[in-house]
């Protein structure tokens, strides 16, 4: 679309510049003595910057018509709000008679001294000279005043600004009587007379606006004025609503190339009803054919300045309109703007929020900074967090402005739509619907934007969000430390992991086989060691075992925002001497609500840094940004992380037992494939003794390996390709595939020979992960050998006592004796020792419970139960 200052082309006095408030203030008295701007004094030029409005047109008719004898009217008030026309219409009238051939009496109340009278003015002015008017005593209706007026007919009588004049003569006193109640009986007399007598007419101007009316005697003057004048007036209007956007296109514009205007008015139409950006309730011909009467602007300008502005009785609604109008166009005269609209009112414009500020109050002043212009304004801010794709249409300030030239009315009618504020922001190269973005992201951003029910509008009354930052500042660190900690514990969860919180004491976390989650406000290597490496004076044997989930330091400053408004917010609801309103209260009751679902998700992006032991130091893994809405309590999140990640196994496949263990080695101890997963830092972690035996069972089925326990230093295969039962014993190994098919081809009499067996002290290397050594079974005893070949029996009870040393030898025994028997009951009796209850929770009870045995404990023999 083309610039609009290349359609409608402004006038050269707003090109440039001169915008004082001269130049649109219509001054009679000046133009009567051939002074003041030239747009008035100047007859042809004051009329080609004027358009004549049917109430203009037939103001003229009507007065011409009575002062060349035709009939008519012979008293005229104009009577309209303040700054309506009244005195432009004067002035027209005044040109008008010069052309019509009538003598012109001019009277204007601002100017007219307190002592002088209307009856010696229009002797002086019809005559030149005061000779039979000079008392303070109105003359009355007498022959002296109608040969007076007779004789210098056809005459144009015009008063402007009546009202004050009789104001100020109010205070002259002219014998037990005043000038002003004087005046008033003249004024009857005077229209009574002009109404006897033809071809004078008398045109005044009265007030609507009571701001005029000064105080309370002025305002009865005026009813007395009314009833004085009204028996023989006619009332007239100069300036419908209608037609204002006609008088401003006319005194601002030179020249509106019409084609062009209407293919602008076309595509913002096209754009706008696409958009769906049409005033509720109004047909797209009808907004049409308002924005064509308006172009270069978009009708909201002219509603908002003359309707609603208009309304303040201390606006002047012509004269005001063409001000601001006239300084906005000189602002954007070099800009590529299609039209104008209420956004494109430059609030940084020193001149146009002064024009402003007069009607509202200067406290505005701050409200504007605050919110709109200063470059670290919420509307600036707004912008850019829009993205760099509209950053530069600046939407945030444009959706601002467009509510703040709304808020303001003289009624009660104020303040924008969604709607409203999209057809005024929206620019036609970009979708209305990012406008809404910004209005959402305003009302978070500013201090003084209200807004009720479906209405956005400016006060000078801070809105929650000056509250919520005055109580944002007061809340102390501690407090956040608290709430962060609170939000922990609603947030870990206690499975599948162990899970500490906050606990950097090493003695109070327990040594145990089971996978812990230790969540520390901070990664201070020196603590962490201490937790992986002691617990309390002791050394820690299962170091393998402990994750340390830690918060990533630049997420912290979005959660303390996050969590200080969440305080604030709380504050706000429970301070009862705030007088807030019911909306205010929904909104502070939404933004707790929402704020829970935020700060779960600011948890989860705070506590991310995952420290996992490893062979020299810490691994550390970032669990990433998690998913919007996510639910999982952290421990099943970092449970599901490490387990994707290969750092959790809940299963390991049999084929990489054998590649990882067996592929040099003959045999491996199933007991220390165990523990070197929870001992040994930097290996690989299987979930549980459980998961251990179905893998090892799996690979015994498939024959993978072979399951057999060291005799003699070297290892007896006892299951290959069926099911196994697994111990996890001292002396129970696994077996490489080959040496059990050869010990199975051997006939069952023949004395096996063993082949030489793995060396003990051979460590074990399972890559960059543990190196452990396993150990050797003791011998099994002749006797013991004898025992178990001996004949079958249906059931067979065993009572022995074992030497010190000898559990190992045990092992290979119990395995055989299960093979050849359904039911195996052990009772151990232990004497001439100490066990402690943490000994035998941790040592004892829970290897019992990775197998999957629930022993019976004697009560009287330990305090455990």
């Amino acid at each position: 679309m083309l610039p609009f200052h290349t359609i409608a082309i402004p006038h050269d006095d707003i090109l440039r510049g001169r915008l004082t408030m001269e130049v649109f203030a219509a001054d009679l008295g000046e133009v009567a003595r051939g002074r003041g701007v030239a747009e008035y004094r100047d007859s042809a030029l004051f009329f080609q910057k004027t358009f004549v409005t049917a109430g203009l047109r037939t103001l003229f008719d009507v007065v011409q018509q009575r002062l060349a004898g035709q009939g008519g009217d012979p008293v005229i008030q104009l009577q309209t709000p303040f700054g309506g026309g009244k005195t432009h219409a004067l002035i027209a009238l005044y040109h008008k008679a010069a052309e019509w051939g009538a003598r012109r009496v001019v009277m204007v109340g601002t100017t007219m001294a307190a002592t002088d009278t209307l009856w010696g003015q229009i002797e002086q002015q019809l005559t030149g000279q005061r000779v039979r008017f000079t008392d303070l005593v109105a003359p009355g209706r007498g022959e002296a005043l109608r040969a007076l007026l007779t004789a210098h007919a056809p005459a144009l009588i015009l008063i402007d600004e009546l009202l004050e004049y009789v104001t100020k003569a109010a205070g002259t006193p002219v014998g037990e009587s005043t000038l002003a109640a004087q005046t008033i009986a003249f004024m009857q007399e005077l229209t009574e007379l002009i109404g006897a007598i033809d071809r004078v007419v008398l045109v005044i101007t009265l007030p609507t606006s009571l701001i005029e009316h000064y105080d309370p005697s002025a305002e009865r003057m005026f009813q007395q004025l009314q009833r004085v004048s009204g028996r023989v007036e006619r009332i007239y209007a100069p300036v419908r609503d209608d037609e204002i956007t006609h008088v401003i296109r006319r005194r601002l514009f030179a020249q509106i190339k019409e084609r062009e205007a209407m293919q602008a008015v076309d595509t913002f139409m096209e754009y706008a009803t696409r958009e769906g950006l049409l005033p509720a309730g109004v047909e797209p011909s009808e907004y049409r054919a308002r924005f064509l009467a308006s172009y270069p602007f978009l009708p909201d300008v002219v509603d908002a300045l003359y309707q609603r502005w208009g309304s303040f009785s201390s606006f002047q609604r012509t004269r005001g309109v063409l001000r601001l109008l006239a300084l906005v166009i000189a602002a954007h005269k070099d800009r590529d703007l299609p039209f104008i609209s209420l956004a494109d009112i430059n609030l940084s414009d020193a001149e146009i929020r002064r024009e402003l500020l007069k009607h509202i109050g200067a406290e505005f002043d701050s409200v504007i900074a605050a919110d709109i212009t200063a470059p670290d304004a919420g509307a600036v801010k707004v912008s850019a967090d829009l993205g760099s794709a509209y950053r530069g249409l600046h939407l945030g300030e444009r959706a601002a402005t467009a509510i703040f030239m709304s808020s303001f009315s003289g009624g009660v009618e104020k303040g924008a739509t969604l709607v409203d504020i999209k057809r005024n922001a929206a620019t036609l190269s970009s979708p209305a619907a990012v406008v809404a973005e910004a209005v959402e992201k305003l009302k978070g951003r500013l201090f003084y934007l209200q807004y009720q029910g479906d209405r956005y509008f400016f006060s000078n009354q801070a809105n929650l969000n000056r509250l919520l930052l005055t109580r944002m500042e007061n809340i102390a660190d501690r407090e956040i430390q608290e709430t962060e900690k609170a939000l922990l514990r609603q947030q870990a969860g206690s499975a599948p992991l162990n899970v500490f919180i906050w606990c950097d004491r090493s003695a109070d976390i327990p040594d145990t086989p089971d996978l812990k989650l230790i969540i520390l406000p901070d990664a201070h290597e020196t603590r962490m060691n201490e937790l992986r490496d002691t617990k309390g004076e002791a050394r820690r044997v299962y170091r393998n075992t402990l994750f340390i989930l830690t918060p990533l330091e630049s997420e912290r400053a979005q959660f303390a925002v996050l969590v200080r408004r969440m305080l604030a917010y709380q504050r706000m609801q429970n301070d009862a001497s705030l007088k807030l309103t019911d909306e205010q209260r929904r909104e502070i009751r939404e933004n707790l609500k929402r704020l829970e679902g935020d700060l779960g998700d600011a948890v989860r992006r705070l506590y991310r840094q995952v420290y996992l032991p490893a062979r020299e130091g810490w691994k550390r893994l970032d669990m990433g940004l998690p998913t919007h809405g996510e639910t999982r309590p952290l421990s099943r999140q970092v449970y599901d992380h490490l387990r994707s990640q290969g750092e959790i196994l809940e299963k390991i496949a049999p084929l990489a037992i054998r590649e990882r263990f067996l592929k040099d080695r003959d045999t491996v101890s199933t007991g220390q494939l165990v523990r070197a997963g929870l001992v040994t830092p930097g290996e690989a972690r299987v979930i549980s003794k459980s998961a251990w035996r179905e893998s090892i069972i799996e690979g015994v089925q498939k024959g993978l390996f072979g399951l057999g326990d060291m005799h003699e230093n070297r290892p007896v295969c006892r299951s290959y390709n069926e099911t196994p039962s697994v111990s996890f014993a001292d002396s129970e190994v696994l077996i490489r595939d080959d040496l059990c098919k050869e010990q199975r081809a051997r006939k069952p009499t023949e004395t096996p020979t063993y082949p030489p067996a793995s060396d003990p002290s051979r460590p074990i290397h399972d890559g960059p992960g543990t190196t452990f050594k396993p150990e050797p079974a003791p011998p099994i005893g002749e006797e013991q050998r004898r025992d178990a070949v001996s004949a079958p029996n249906r059931t067979l009870t065993l009572a022995f006592t074992i030497p010190r040393g000898r559990v190992s030898g045990l092992m290979g025994v119990l395995h055989f004796l299960q093979t050849k028997y359904a039911h195996m009951e052990i009772t151990l009796h232990l004497r001439d020792g100490a066990l402690s209850d943490q000994e035998l929770e941790e040592k004892v009870m829970e290897a019992f419970r990775q197998m999957g045995i629930t022993p019976r404990i004697d009560p009287g023999a330990t305090p455990w139960e």
